[in-house]
């Protein structure tokens, strides 16, 4: 959904033709990576070559919450392969990189722009129908599919759409050069404050578009993502079957968001006790750097903390604008273990339909930073002000150091505690 960050969507695409399987099969690697060769796959389609319970992808991330303010994977696509810097967006589908078809608006980029196949998606490809603001769309070229994409942040991205090779290392020592769809953005508006130094933004929504989807089609995977954002910075995100269930808590996802990781309706608790608000609908998003509640959870927060930090040695830094809102001690801190004792764990309790409920927990250190300025800051903001009305966004600071799960084909969104600094690197591994 890419809040407070960079959205640079803008592609082409070409329609794949899902009667056989579209992934390539490279060379043996000198290091030894074990790779299948093109004999080896004449006679077997590519589920059976890639069992999808037995083997996933997981790829390291770099950044954090802040100052940097994303995190980011590196993908290596094209042919030859070439590397490319993509913020990771939970709240959108579409992978895109910012494109010299010419390029009318990119920004400055951490790699040459990407060079486009020619490989295009016809207008009328469902591929391209998902991207349209409606299903009587009109195609002024029918051979290619256009498309604008306009974020949360008032960023927005025009482009056309394509295939592209991408090359995916998957834990049980397959190397694949697998043929998926992404975009060529060739045209964006955004503010100096939503910039980032990114190639691109990776798209793992639940959309046709989407990577996991794209990976599922193909039978690579099962359609399922996950990530694992550090609180000191990195982690790593995974498709397919990587987790340990015994160690989740889940929830489902909202029948009412077909588009997003949604779900509700929530409670709101601080500090165990319940607050009175509840009828909360949460989209888990990474495209947002915090976390945002609609008008009426913001101020109930806001009351209860004003409530707990009373006759605390903590007052209002109002010359901090690194945050909305922002808390000064006698001496600058250095870092959250030293104000958590001042503040509460908030939660959101989910009616999962049964007698328990599944509680998502938010403690102290994944909702306030400590600024440049020694100062605490509020990382949970009121959404209602930049336009998100009744919705709750749970960004990545909320996310640390818990594993989170997005499993589509059962409908489900679980999460648990992790080392999220650890990352899997075999099959046997359980997250």
């Amino acid at each position: 959904m890419k809040i407070g960050k960079v959205e640079m969507v803008l592609a082409m695409m070409l329609l794949f033709n899902m009667s056989y399987c579209s992934a390539w099969f490279g060379n043996r690697h000198k290091s030894g990576r074990n790779s299948i060769l093109p004999t080896q796959a004449t006679s077997s389609s590519c589920p059976r070559l890639l069992n999808p319970a037995g083997s996933y992808v997981v790829i390291p991330l770099h950044g954090n919450v802040y100052p940097v303010g994303f995190y980011n994977v590196t993908l290596n696509i094209g042919q030859p392969p070439r590397p490319y810097f993509l913020d990771v967006d939970t709240g959108s589908d579409l992978t895109w990189l910012q494109c010299d078809a010419p390029c009318t608006h990119c920004s400055e980029t951490p790699h040459p722009l990407y060079k486009p196949s020619n490989d295009f998606v016809p207008c009328k490809d469902p591929l391209c129908a998902s991207l349209q603001p409606s299903e009587d769309y009109i195609c002024e070229n029918p051979d290619q599919c256009d498309y604008e994409i306009n974020y949360a942040d008032q960023y927005s991205t025009f482009g056309v759409l394509l295939n592209d090779v991408y090359l995916l290392n998957f834990t049980n020592g397959v190397q694949l050069k697998v043929r998926m769809a992404l975009g060529c953005g060739y045209d964006q508006v955004f503010s100096p404050s939503s910039y980032h130094p990114l190639d691109g933004i990776l798209g793992l929504g639940r959309g046709k578009t989407s990577l996991i989807s794209q990976l599922n089609s193909q039978g690579l995977v099962r359609n399922v993502i996950g990530h694992c954002l550090s609180s000191q910075g990195g982690g790593y995100i995974f498709f397919g079957n990587a987790y340990d269930s015994a160690r989740v808590t889940w929830t489902p996802i909202s029948s009412v968001d077909s588009k997003h990781y949604s779900a509700g309706p929530a409670e709101l608790v601080f500090g165990g006790r319940k607050t009175g608000v509840g009828s909360l609908t949460a989209v888990f998003d990474t495209g947002s750097s915090y976390s945002y509640f609609n008008d009426h959870a913001y101020q109930a927060l806001l009351s209860w903390l004003k409530k707990e930090l009373t006759g605390k040695p903590l007052k209002a830094a109002p010359d901090d604008q690194t945050l909305p809102l922002c808390w000064h001690g006698r001496r600058p801190f250095r870092s959250i273990r030293e104000v958590r004792k001042y503040f509460k764990p908030v939660a959101l309790s989910f009616n999962s339909g049964g007698r328990v409920k599944a509680q998502f927990e938010i403690a102290p250190e994944a909702y306030l930073i400590i600024s440049n300025l020694g100062n605490v800051c509020l990382g949970i903001l009121n959404g209602s002000e930049i336009g998100l009305e009744e919705l709750n966004l749970i960004g990545d600071i909320s996310m640390q150091d818990k594993v989170m799960i997005f499993e589509n084909e059962k409908k489900l969104i679980g999460w648990g505690p992790a080392d999220c600094s650890r990352v899997p690197k075999s099959r046997g591994v359980n997250i």
